[in-house]
């Protein structure tokens, strides 16, 4: 009777064990990884950011050659996560939003539209634009949100990264959008 309770205990704590452990499951989420693919898409999309200048160039043998030695030594898959995450249909939206974006330009100096800690564009004050500009104006900012939530979707399933995630995704994109502001 004894040993039969006591392997009644030790079966029940087990179980609770084994319960624990399957409740406890945690998602990995690459934040950094995404961070990086994200500053990338930016980049392509919006150029180098307002503050942002570009380093002078040293045309010298030296410096050719400590450039050609570190291609060389540089790991070869690093260079592949960044264009992993390309594919026909991110390359199609950073197509239209790179377009759209030198419309949207002069919107973002007067503080018409703003970055979201979302991930996507949203309206500011529209004083002194008329119907028809504000209507376009409108129709741009829904149009790039739409492409907007297409990228990360697609930057999602490309990276592996569940679904629910997304939203994730987008508050690093967002980062990086206002970053490309400054």
């Amino acid at each position: 009777m004894r040993g039969l309770r006591k392997s009644l205990w030790v079966g029940l704590g087990c179980s609770l064990v084994f319960l624990f452990a399957c409740v406890t499951i945690n998602i990995y989420f690459p934040a950094e990884e995404v961070r990086s693919v994200a500053g990338e898409i930016v980049h392509d999309i919006r150029g180098k950011g307002v503050g942002e200048e570009k380093a002078p160039q040293q045309d010298d043998k030296s410096s050719r050659l400590l450039q050609n030695l570190l291609a060389f030594a540089a790991p070869k898959a690093w260079a592949g996560e960044v264009t992993a995450v390309s594919n026909p249909t991110i390359r199609a939206l950073k197509e239209k939003m790179k377009k759209r974006f030198n419309r949207m330009k002069p919107y973002y100096a007067k503080g018409m539209l703003k970055e979201g800690d979302d991930g996507y564009v949203s309206l500011g004050s529209l004083e002194g634009l008329g119907l028809k500009e504000k209507r376009d104006l409108k129709s741009l900012v829904n149009a790039e949100n739409q492409d907007r939530k297409a990228l990360y979707s697609e930057v999602a399933k490309a990276m592996n990264i569940d679904p629910g995630q997304i939203g994730k995704v987008a508050e690093i994109f967002a980062k990086e959008w206002k970053k490309s502001l400054k």
